[in-house]
Formats: C-alpha cells, sequence, structure tokens
C-alpha cells in the first residue's frame, strides 16, 4: 500500500520526501478538504522532487460545472502533477459526475496519456449534498478515470470510519479493483487504522492530519519522523 502525504507549501514537502512518502500531494488546506493550491507551489513542490516520486495535486471540492473544472484541471497538469485529484462536491448524481471527469479526463489525456485522474468523492457526502460515495467506482470507470478515491468532505474530527464500515469499505475497494483501477481511501486517517486498510486491500492512503505535529492538519506542520512511522505501516 502506497502512502500519499499531503503538504501545503515546499517546506512541509521536503519533510515529506525525507520521510519517505511514495506519493507527494499538494494540498491547500484552508480552501477545504481538497483545497486548491496555487500553479507556482506545484511547480516549486515538482522542481525539488526526486525522479522516482510522483506529484498530485488537488483540484479543489468542484462545483458542478464541467468546463470550470476541466479547465482547472488543465492547469494543474501543466504545473507538474502527476496525479490530479478531483473532488466532486457539486456533482449530485452518477450523470453529473461522468459529465465532469469525462471532461477532466479529455483535458487531462490531452497533454500526456501518463498523467492520472483521480475521481475523489466523499464518505459524509450526505451532509453536504454531494454524489453518493458508493458509486464513486463507476463514475471513475465510465468517465475514464484511472483512480476511485473517498475522503471526508468536513474536517470536524470524524474519520472515514465514522461514515462508512469496513464492510462497505472493502466493497468500494474491491469494485475499483473490478474495473481495473486503483482505490484510494484518506478522511482523517489515524495511526491506527492505517492497517485496517491495508488488510482491505486498498492501494494507496492518504494522510495530512496524522502526518502534522499535534495531529492538526491546519495548526500543524508535516513532520518527517511522523511520515516516516506512516511508511512502516504502509509496508
Amino acid at each position: 500500500m502506497l502512502l500519499l502525504v499531503s503538504p501545503k507549501n515546499v517546506e512541509e514537502a521536503m519533510e515529506a520526501i525525507e520521510g519517505g512518502a511514495h506519493i507527494v500531494d499538494v494540498k491547500n488546506p484552508p480552501e477545504g478538504s481538497l483545497g486548491a493550491n496555487f500553479p507556482w507551489v506545484i511547480k516549486d513542490i515538482k522542481n525539488i522532487l526526486p525522479d522516482n516520486l510522483l506529484l498530485s495535486a488537488t483540484v479543489g471540492d468542484v462545483p458542478y460545472k464541467p468546463g470550470t473544472v476541466s479547465l482547472a484541471s488543465l492547469g494543474v497538469a501543466v504545473s507538474g502533477a502527476d496525479y490530479i485529484k478531483v473532488g466532486l462536491w457539486g456533482p449530485k448524481n452518477y450523470y453529473e459526475g461522468v459529465e465532469v471527469m469525462k471532461n477532466v479526463v479529455k483535458a487531462v489525456k490531452s497533454v500526456d496519456e501518463n498523467k492520472i485522474v483521480v475521481a475523489a468523492g466523499y464518505a459524509d457526502a450526505h451532509r453536504v449534498g454531494a454524489v453518493d460515495p458508493l458509486i464513486i467506482p463507476k463514475i471513475a470507470r465510465d468517465s475514464g478515470c484511472d483512480v476511485a478515491m473517498l475522503d471526508t468532505a468536513l474536517k470536524d474530527g470524524k474519520t472515514l470510519f465514522d461514515h462508512l464500515d469496513e464492510k462497505l469499505l472493502k466493497e468500494f475497494i474491491d469494485e475499483t479493483k473490478s474495473y481495473g483501477l486503483k482505490s484510494a481511501l484518506a478522511g482523517s486517517i489515524k495511526k491506527e487504522e492505517i492497517a485496517i486498510l491495508k488488510k482491505l486491500g486498498c492501494d494507496i492512503v492518504g494522510v495530512r492530519g496524522a502526518a502534522c505535529s499535534k495531529g492538526d492538519r491546519n495548526e500543524g506542520t508535516i513532520q518527517k519522523d511522523l511520515v516516516k512511522e506512516l511508511v512502516k505501516l504502509c509496508e
């Protein structure tokens, strides 16, 4: 299982790299769960990334505006990200989700066919009116994405496991894999929950808070020693 760590700046990215993170994921926490950072931050982090590591970046918790989202995704791709993560906040159903993501895929793959597109839903979608998390695998499959992901929309202390039990998470992972796609799970994941995700067969686990000082995604900063500890749990 790969560990994805989400820094907000170059200094945190260095800590993630030195800690051995498998994927560095550029994020902007003040703008939300999958808050988008600035193009120059993505470029600056890309410039310090070792050749053997892939860079991920979030497009944001996006609205149901396929044109806007595809253009933003193109910006993330040309800024240097290998993984382009789209948080399906605005789409309310399967059809709207597919419409957004198929246009994202078209925009991103026009730059580089090898770019990896991630359709991200929210385990607590019911709290914000977003698309049902359990149809994210089908949205990813039918729009041509490479990864189906779940996170949590609201960062209020509740984790992925507070909204979906192990049985449902296993179904999500197995369905995603049956389509030939990779599964990714995040959502205020605690250190002790990583072993559960590994047992369930998850391909990628995403963290920020667990890798930050005081376990605080907003006020804390990523620490390489914490990243090292999480990497060991994944491997």
